[in-house]
């Protein structure tokens, strides 16, 4: 699961670069760190669930 996670935040970093997504807070082609910093926190999580 945390592989398909990871593959669906690049796409979106990927989609952001190319075509802003307009979501609040990612309006503009520079916000796609933004995206980077919700899948590090994500992967953190992921870790500290797993047994």
């Amino acid at each position: 699961m945390s592989k398909a996670l990871a593959i669906i935040l690049l796409l979106a970093m990927v989609i952001q670069l190319l075509k802003p997504l307009g979501l609040p807070g990612l309006r503009q082609r520079r916000d796609f760190w933004k995206i980077a910093v919700f899948a590090i926190a994500v992967m953190m999580l992921t870790v500290l669930i797993r047994p």
